[in-house]
């Protein structure tokens, strides 16, 4: 959006990336996500240079890069995408700041979101904390069309110096996962894919993670190689070509979308849920302190299959299915009663497509803890789950080889024979569910919300 704008209003433009200090010193830095950045703005020089579009990369804080440059360039005025993070506002509150002091203006523009934190409000005119009623609100309003496409400029550019992007290792993050491929051609053929046919499948198929059934276009989404608009436009097209059957796939992919923005309007209006639980009674919570027990889930050894899977996964591919998710999260709260907190953090570390409004909220929702959360009462079994969602042990056999050769009627639970979980050498279940579901439900019952 800012770049569509700045074409629009100035007779010269000059796109700069500023590769932030924050990108690899902050607490939450992973990298695979930051391997997939780099390669997105990579693939964004390329593509900029085909339309004669020179960018500029500069390493260093922001507030002091963006003035140095905009002297170089006699810039009169910046124009950037908004984000929402807390660390994002603060940082682009100190380049407001530095700007103005000079006299360069500072334009910031909604381009993540449809529907900004006070775009969509309640009758009492407060945000919403259900999703429900958010997504009919959401649905109701016009969705704007992408802009336009870059074309070549319309004055020659000057060049001026660029820095070279770090890698992963040299940014101090080396990268030890296999992660998907960035940039915006990868990221449209991705959604060209997914609209051509398995989105009218999505509503059947997304808790499935032995297929392809997910759109897998949440790291570019994040790294904003494809915008939102532009997947709207993309699914009201397809909506429209298939018949009612194919249309329950398209809404519920929609939905999934829509959680997208209701929880980055919750980090924005209820910002102390980055400090705690959006519900603040629920920090009197008195969790486990185990720190065996959390290797065990970050590694995989668990001696659930469906959780081990799913984390193993996760570690080498910084990828996880949606249903998963919520399985491991379920499984590290209410059965390891092991603090959300320590969970979302390792997400961030983990996950390609690591979204702060997106991971504390998923995280919070399993625990129980957050806006529209699921009841404290509601625990995922890890057995009957995995005997749901994947049937026949396809994921589970895809990431835990120890355990290929087992009937399907003992991949999900091996303990039931002994002698085949010894030979096999999978690891002993390290807490038993139903025990475990009876202190998570007397824990949550101390605490008076």
């Amino acid at each position: 959006m800012a770049l569509s704008e700045a074409v629009r209003r100035a007779q010269a433009v000059l796109p700069v990336f500023i590769f932030e200090d924050a990108f690899r010193t902050g607490p939450d830095v992973g990298p695979g996500r930051l391997a997939f950045l780099l390669q997105s703005v990579e693939s964004l020089r390329k593509n900029l240079a085909e339309l004669g579009h020179p960018l500029v990369v500069r390493c260093g804080k922001s507030e002091e890069v963006l003035p140095q440059l905009c002297r170089e360039a006699g810039a009169q005025a910046v124009f950037a995408n908004k984000r929402y993070e807390p660390y994002a506002q603060q940082r682009d509150e100190r380049i407001t700041s530095a700007l103005l002091q000079m006299g360069v203006g500072f334009a910031l523009f909604k381009d993540a979101v449809v529907w900004e934190e006070q775009e969509i409000l309640t009758q009492q005119g407060r945000p919403y904390t259900i999703f429900t009623p958010y997504a009919k609100a959401w649905k109701a309003k016009p969705v704007p069309p992408p802009k336009p496409r870059l074309g070549p400029p319309k004055f020659p550019v000057p060049g001026y110096k660029s820095e070279a992007l770090p890698t992963p290792d040299g940014a101090g993050h080396p990268l030890t996962q296999t992660i998907p491929p960035a940039g915006e051609r990868v990221a449209r053929e991705q959604l060209r894919r997914f609209m051509a046919g398995p989105v009218y499948d999505y509503g059947k198929c997304r808790d499935l993670p032995a297929i392809e059934g997910t759109s897998h276009l949440s790291p570019h989404l994040r790294a904003g190689t494809v915008g939102i608009r532009t997947v709207l436009s993309e699914l009201g097209k397809a909506r429209d070509q298939g018949g009612p059957a194919q249309a329950s796939g398209c809404d519920v992919f929609l939905n999934e979308l829509i959680w997208r923005e209701f929880y980055i309007q919750v980090l924005h209006n209820f910002p102390h849920v980055t400090r705690g639980a959006f519900r603040p009674a629920y920090d009197q919570l008195v969790w486990s302190d185990n720190r065996e027990h959390f290797q065990a889930w970050c590694e995989g050894r668990t001696g659930y299959p469906i959780v081990d899977a799913a984390m193993r996964g996760l570690n080498a591919t910084g990828t996880m299915h949606n249903r998963l998710r919520m399985i491991v999260a379920m499984f590290l709260t209410k059965d390891l009663l092991i603090h959300w907190q320590w969970g979302e953090r390792y997400f961030m570390k983990q996950l390609v497509d690591g979204d702060m409004a997106a991971n504390n909220g998923g995280w919070q929702w399993s625990a129980g803890t957050g806006t529209d959360a699921a009841p404290y009462f509601r625990i995922f079994n890890p057995v009957s789950q995995a005997e749901k969602f994947d049937a026949g042990g396809g994921f589970v056999r895809r990431w835990l080889p120890e355990l290929a050769d087992l009937p399907d009627d003992l991949v999900q639970r091996p303990w039931e024979h002994p002698l085949l979980l010894a030979r096999s050498k999978y690891p002993p279940r390290i807490v038993l569910h139903e025990e475990q579901r009876a202190k998570c439900l007397a824990m949550f019952k101390v605490v008076r919300v």
